[in-house]
């Protein structure tokens, strides 16, 4: 083997070596840029959550001067939140298909004295 084919070997992987350290910097840099927008959406998301604890407070507040019960409000309002998303999940499963709940609703009103006049 002769010093020509050694040095265009060595020449190379020297050019392979600096391409990759080229890429391990852009890595570097697009690292550095997802943190960066990372520490941002955490703020942003603390900044949402106080803001949402605040009109929690303002919402509690305005039931209780109309002699509501703001806490009970917002369970029955979780609660409904919880069945919807599990609505949502069992629709989704099905490909669309509608629950066995919205169908018998459906049987029980055509069947109801008022829809028969």
């Amino acid at each position: 083997m002769g010093l020509g084919s050694t040095a265009k070997k060595i020449q190379g992987i020297s050019d392979r070596a600096e391409a990759m350290y080229k890429q391990v910097q852009q890595l570097q840099q697009r690292i550095i840029g997802l943190e960066e927008e990372m520490d941002d959406t955490h703020e942003t998301v603390k900044r949402i959550d106080h803001q949402l604890s605040d009109q929690r407070e303002l919402l509690l507040a305005i039931a209780d001067e109309h002699d509501l019960d703001g806490e009970e409000i917002l369970a029955e309002a979780a609660i409904d939140d919880a069945e919807e998303a599990t609505d949502g999940d069992a629709t989704d499963k099905d490909g669309g298909a509608a629950s066995a709940d919205s169908a018998d609703d459906a049987d029980t009103d055509a069947a109801s004295p008022d829809t028969a006049e």
